[in-house]
């Protein structure tokens, strides 16, 4: 006699944040439609960022975001999983044709937390520090703040960059204060930067589930466990993201407020070096309208000249 089908098959990445999410997810979809958590299934996926992390390789050599969500949509589309957890930031902005990010949890603690042994804060660290990054935005953003530091390529999951730290590979680095959160390691956090001058990814701190377009079961399934400001936000990010053409060459930031039914989406654009840059502020009710707006005035400060450098 063969065992029932699964109520739903969640696919996440195999990395403990990524397995802490989906379990999350679980629990969560458990409770909303009143089964027990054994009748979820998680599936773990090995993507091609994973598998890339020991050799430390550049995310935009070898495919950029989509590299950590490759396998899962695939497997989505296939009909091997119907959810796909993800970390919103990590979502390609272009989705495969068939699937649709359809709800988002309430959003964590959207900042970025410095981590050292030795300095309590960026401004504190030693002439020439090691700084360890290999996100171009937080490269660009703390060169900004100091020019002299030495940039260190610092892949891996949560874990693995505060072993990476430990062991003297880098004199400092910054996570996102969203997965220390979720992970219980919020005590490492040695500062939080304020995020209105140390701008987070577009969509950080946010979990995002796909599902196959037109599949209402699933649809309906994950719609219970959407947060309506977390959503609209997210869409107005991702939308001025879009339209910058944001990718992993690309450093981005962005913030979004809200009030009411009104959003205020902040973002920002730098050099590599992170010596120029151009910020743009609009508020308005429709999140895909606010994100092109604010991603065409960025577009418009920047000029077509300074834009060439991401695509020579």
């Amino acid at each position: 006699m063969q065992s029932p089908a699964p109520f739903a098959r969640i696919g996440t990445r195999g990395s403990p944040l990524a397995l802490a999410q989906a379990r999350l997810v679980r629990s969560l979809l458990a409770t909303a439609h009143a089964v027990g958590e054994e009748k979820i299934e998680i599936v773990v996926f090995s993507t091609g960022g994973d598998r890339s992390q020991a050799a430390n390789v550049e995310l935009s050599t070898i495919g950029g975001k989509g590299v950590f969500t490759k396998e899962i949509d695939e497997a989505l589309l296939s009909g091997r999983v119907d959810i796909g957890v993800h970390s919103s930031k990590d979502v390609a902005t272009g989705l495969p044709d068939g699937m649709e990010l359809a709800a988002f949890l309430e959003r964590e603690d959207v900042r970025d937390a410095f981590l050292s042994l030795g300095a309590s804060t960026i401004e504190a660290l030693p002439e020439g520090a090691r700084f360890g990054t290999s996100s171009i935005r937080r490269s660009a953003q703390a060169l900004r703040l100091r020019p002299d530091l030495q940039i260190v390529p610092f892949r891996g999951n949560v874990h693995t960059r505060l072993n990476k730290l430990a062991e003297g590979v880098a004199d400092a680095t910054l996570l996102a204060m969203a997965g220390l959160n979720r992970l219980g390691e919020t005590h490492r956090a040695t500062s939080v930067l304020d995020p209105h001058h140390f701008m987070p990814a577009p969509a950080q701190g946010a979990i995002g589930l796909a599902v196959r377009s037109g599949d209402k079961r699933f649809l309906d399934a994950v719609a219970a466990l959407d947060h309506r400001p977390t959503h609209r936000a997210i869409v107005a990010e991702r939308t001025m993201l879009a339209v910058l053409d944001g990718s992993c060459r690309t450093p981005v930031g962005a913030l979004t407020a809200w009030s009411g039914e009104t959003l205020t989406l902040s973002g920002e654009i730098l050099s590599l070096d992170g010596q120029t840059s151009f910020r743009a502020e609009a508020s308005g009710t429709d999140p895909q309208k606010l994100g092109t707006a604010v991603g065409e005035e960025l577009l418009a400060k920047a000029g077509p000249d300074w834009l060439k450098q991401w695509t020579e």
